[in-house]
């Protein structure tokens, strides 16, 4: 097993189309980023959660609880592009776990799992998570990215549609949502942010379909359940509404 060192860091920017200011809107009195830096702080295979930002009012909050925060560069068309700006100042990490920063209940179990998957695994490069949809329906949604997987779990294809189409309909299909969070070797992230978008991706929209276009396996850990991102204010409404009944019922979210 290699012995490298892991870092996550959170991509985070203050102009949201539907939801501008998103990662410092109070949610159960917390900023919704500190949300996620509290649950990345869990995870025990990071040696450090870094908050990768271009903007001083995200940089400041960060600062005041504590976080340890990269100032970026606010041209940057991705969150994977602004990682990569981080990591290129530093080789003292080997992997680096890209954490979406609207997450507030990512797992740090799972963080753990895909940083173990490349310190085991040299021949993956990229290490993403899914997990079955609830009910097929959810699947027809356009929001909701869908990969499917070989028989050695690497993906296939990631797409908006979904898929597989079972055109035989005694077969049952399982949908598997991709979860927005991916663990890269060094190298690989670096290169990644070079290569131009080509026709999939630039016809998805849908940045890991540059991956598999350049040849690169995206290995998928499947999980039983995901969590929940906030895009909206309904939603953070919603996670704010699970956080009370959780306190109410003992339980950890």
């Amino acid at each position: 097993m290699s012995k490298g060192k892991g870092v996550g860091i959170i991509p985070a920017r203050w102009g949201s189309t539907r939801f501008p200011g998103k990662p410092l809107h109070l949610i159960a009195d917390k900023p919704l980023l500190r949300h996620v830096w509290d649950r990345c702080r869990r995870a025990r295979k990071l040696d450090s959660v870094i908050i990768a930002t271009d903007d001083m009012r995200i940089a400041n909050a960060a600062f005041e609880w504590g976080a340890e925060v990269a100032l970026t560069s606010p041209k940057h068309a991705s969150g994977t592009d602004r990682i990569a700006e981080v990591v290129r100042r530093s080789k003292a990490f080997e992997f680096i776990i890209n954490i979406q920063g609207d997450e507030p209940l990512v797992d740090p179990r799972l963080i753990d799992k895909l940083v173990e998957k490349l310190q085991r695994d040299h021949k993956i490069d990229i290490v993403t998570a899914a997990h079955p949809f609830e009910t097929a329906a959810e699947a027809s949604s356009p929001h909701q990215v869908k990969v499917v997987v070989d028989l050695c779990g690497n993906a296939l294809y990631f797409s908006r549609f979904a898929i597989p189409f079972p055109r035989d309909r005694s077969v049952r299909v399982k949908y598997l949502r991709h979860q927005g969070i991916y663990g890269f070797r060094r190298k690989t992230l670096l290169q990644f942010v070079k290569w131009k978008p080509a026709l999939l991706e630039r016809t998805e929209w849908l940045e890991q379909l540059r991956a598999l276009e350049n040849g690169v396996k995206v290995h998928v850990l499947v999980t039983k359940h995901g969590s929940p991102g906030v895009d909206t204010l309904a939603d953070a409404k919603a996670l704010e509404q699970k956080l009370a009944r959780a306190r109410r019922s003992g339980v950890s979210p």
